[in-house]
């Protein structure tokens, strides 16, 4: 009886082999016809195609460093179908969970890991179906729920199938994809490229690198700099001996993503940048967090005694020009000028997102149809909905209702848990990276107050950073 099996196992085998012969076989014939009738321009196009294509199908990991670039830049090239966009992102997050899938199979292992958001991400999904019934419009409600089916897979791929070499390489793709875009904003601010509207101080331009706007540009940079400023106080203080070149590099990198941050001159993102340095410090060591809670002290004393006048004007006007309209009842009362245009905007946003909250108290409006219902609660002269609320809390409880607002701030709460746990876990560069990740949901948490991140592309970023923290509390393996 066992030769019989082994004889049936070696036949399975071998049909396994000429089927896995007869596919490529297929596909080679079809690109060699395809070169052939084409002209030479698609036929190279399609040629480079194929061997990405392939490239993946072997390691799916390659999908994953290009999806960590198009996350800035793949809407350069998107298109709209049925209502909903789809560009690279989409294309690659969709070819990299097939790819892992079609490899699983292969292996006859699909048995994936169930890292610890998974429960989180799946209660926040289950949550926003139940949406669905309030919903006015189904195309932004289904949009909205490919987002965080994206993110659930993204996280699930990076905390199952890459090493830890393979991981760093991610990490490293991160850094060089935020300086690509510091340096296309620092090109945008010196030489004024941009709508006329973003000019600062006649001489310079806000900087929005390739997302249309300045405070999702600044956003973006603020999801990069925290893991940097993490590995910057790892290279530092590396025992054994530190690298001048990393620290060197990681200081420049570190330095531009910086000036870009600034440039864009968003004050939600400075305050996100100022959480996540406190944030980094903070988890790391006590000792830390003393020394820099006793310096901001310093500094606020120093403000408080008449320092604020050493500052800047135009840096002051930025951080106060909203002070007047915090408890401002009818904005139909305030004058709109150009120096207060963007606060009374923003205002006005919420208030409509309050208004959606309080009469949908329990579920909202329909996960996504905050801009669908906008014109039912919009203030006179702010017709435009702009896609959000300009405050996330805001926008999901006028979404989801307090029932969604609830399973999201759960879900946030168990990303900073497992931060946590991942920093006390680990050590040396995994160390160094979680303690970044946990600077990067205090950037999220602060700036969502001011405006949406969850835009942009930015969640599957944010999905590669958590699925990082699975691999930061691994036990260092081969090609670690």
């Amino acid at each position: 009886m066992s030769g019989i099996a082994i004889s049936r196992s070696f036949v399975s085998a071998n049909m396994s082999e000429v089927r896995r012969a007869s596919i490529v076989f297929v596909l080679l014939l079809s690109l060699a016809l395809a070169i052939a009738l084409l002209p030479l321009t698609w036929a190279g196009v399609l040629v480079a195609g194929g061997v990405v294509l392939l490239t993946i199908l072997v390691h799916p990991q390659v999908a994953l460093y290009l999806l960590i670039f198009a996350v800035p830049f793949g809407s350069l090239r998107e298109v709209q179908v049925g209502g909903i966009t789809f560009g690279l992102t989409e294309g690659l997050i969709a070819l990299l969970l097939a790819a892992w899938l079609a490899k699983m199979i292969a292996a006859r292992q699909v048995c994936p890991v169930w890292p610890p958001l998974t429960l989180p991400l799946l209660l926040f999904l289950g949550v926003i179906l139940l949406t669905l019934p309030e919903t006015l419009s189904l195309t932004l409600a289904g949009k909205e729920i490919l987002k965080w089916v994206e993110v659930l897979g993204v996280y699930l791929f990076v905390a199952n199938a890459l090493s830890r070499r393979q991981a760093m390489v991610a990490v490293i793709a991160l850094l060089m994809a935020g300086v690509g875009q510091a340096l296309l904003g620092a090109y945008q601010f010196f030489r004024q490229v941009g709508p006329e509207h973003f000019v600062l101080f006649r001489r310079f331009m806000r900087a929005y690198g390739t997302f249309q706007q300045p405070n999702p540009y600044a956003g973006y940079l603020g999801l990069v700099l925290p893991v940097g400023v993490g590995l910057l106080m790892w290279a530092v203080t590396e025992r054994g001996g530190r690298s001048w070149f990393r620290v060197v590099g990681l200081l420049a990198a570190i330095g531009l993503l910086t000036a870009a941050l600034g440039m864009s001159w968003s004050r939600g993102a400075w305050l996100g940048f100022a959480a996540a340095l406190v944030a980094v410090n903070g988890v790391r060591s006590r000792q830390a967090a003393m020394v820099l809670a006793t310096l901001l002290g310093v500094a606020v004393l120093i403000l408080a005694l008449g320092g604020v006048r050493l500052l800047p004007p135009a840096l002051i006007q930025r951080f106060t020009d909203f002070l007047p309209f915090v408890n401002v009842g009818d904005l139909r009362a305030v004058q709109i000028t150009d120096a207060n245009y963007a606060v009374i905007e923003r205002v006005a946003h919420w208030q409509a997102a309050l208004g959606m909250w309080t009469d949908h108290p329990w579920l909202g409006v329909g996960i996504g149809n905050y801009a669908a219902v906008y014109p039912a609660y919009a203030l006179p002269k702010w017709p435009d909905p702009l896609g959000h609320a300009h405050n996330y809390y805001l926008n999901i409880a006028a979404e989801a209702g307090l029932i969604g607002l609830l399973a999201y701030l759960l879900l946030w709460g168990m990303a900073f848990y497992q931060a946590w746990k991942a920093v006390r876990a680990s050590g040396g560069v995994w160390q160094a990276v979680a303690a970044g990740v946990f600077g990067v949901l205090a950037h999220l948490a602060v700036h969502n107050f001011f405006d949406n991140l969850w835009v942009h592309n930015m969640y599957v970023h944010v999905a590669v950073l958590l699925g990082l923290l699975t691999i930061a509390r691994r036990p260092g393996d081969a090609g670690t």
